[in-house]
């Protein structure tokens, strides 16, 4: 390849990304816009600069969602669900990945099966349930459902960094006297940090977005979460689209804010766990 077949390429490359980038930002930069604009101008023309800024939107989302509550609520089971899905799901990953299981297959074809399987299939008996036993409007108990439904892709990517990590190490610190506890905690722990950050990342996404289960199993209005409450801005006759806009943002930015910070971290973590197995 000469030197301008390698520049054609490059520019090519750069291009494309360039293009791929206007179309990943720009929903994201048209409700920045629709956020700061009168609803009446963004009927009009949702893609037309604002004539005058209406900062009063995030102020009236605020309030009208009661986002000081929501926020905390949805943080509160978003932190939960990470703790209970990374301490679980790497304990299971690591025997599945270290131990000869005879049952692999059938193991392996539950953990598929339970990470395709729609939970609209098990909303109706789990909302019977719980409410029997008296947990509805209770987030731990939705944190324990979250972990039930995320718990299987958990277990499936955090095992390929278990595999990555060499035997010789295990056998090692076996050798030095170090128990499978030890071994798993000051041994096998810190090197698949990346990954546990990595599922931590996703899971804390599907939890903070997460909708169905929430508005289900928590009706009070001190345990709504933000999806929901940012659902009930939206009237019956009428909706005011640049507080729903103001409203969208504030849902999206702390997430946006935190996966900007790890960025590296995440696409570290995601190329360490590439390993088949």
């Amino acid at each position: 390849m000469n030197i301008t077949e390698s520049r054609l390429t490059q520019w090519m490359v750069h291009i494309t990304l360039a293009v791929l980038l206007i179309i990943t930002l720009f929903p994201i930069a048209l409700m920045v816009l629709n956020a700061v604009k009168p609803s009446a101008e963004i009927v009009q023309n949702p893609l037309a600069w604002p004539t005058h800024l209406r900062w009063d939107n995030f102020t009236r989302a605020w309030s009208d969602a009661n986002f000081g509550r929501t926020l905390f609520n949805s943080a509160v089971l978003t932190a939960m669900t990470i703790v209970l899905v990374c301490a679980t799901g790497s304990l299971t990953a690591y025997v599945l990945a270290r131990r000869k299981i005879k049952t692999w297959k059938i193991l392996t074809f539950y953990l598929l099966a339970s990470t395709t399987a729609p939970i609209q299939l098990f909303l109706f008996p789990l909302y019977f349930g719980f409410a029997r036993f008296g947990l509805i409007n209770n987030p731990i108990a939705v944190a324990f459902i979250y972990t039930a439904v995320y718990s299987p892709f958990a277990i499936m990517l955090l095992r390929t960094y278990f595999l990555a990590v060499p035997k010789e190490l295990e056998e090692a610190a076996l050798i030095d006297g170090a128990t499978h506890w030890q071994v798993f905690t000051r041994v096998f722990l810190p090197i698949v940090s990346p990954g546990i950050l990595t599922v931590a990342l996703i899971i804390g996404l599907y939890s903070w977005n997460e909708f169905l289960i929430a508005t289900t199993f928590l009706q009070g209005q001190d345990q709504l979460t933000a999806v929901v409450s940012f659902f009930l801005l939206s009237g019956q006759y009428a909706s005011d689209w640049g507080v729903i806009m103001a409203a969208a943002l504030i849902i999206v930015l702390p997430i946006v804010v935190l996966f900007v910070l790890l960025q590296r971290r995440f696409i570290d973590g995601m190329a360490g766990g590439s390993v088949k197995g």
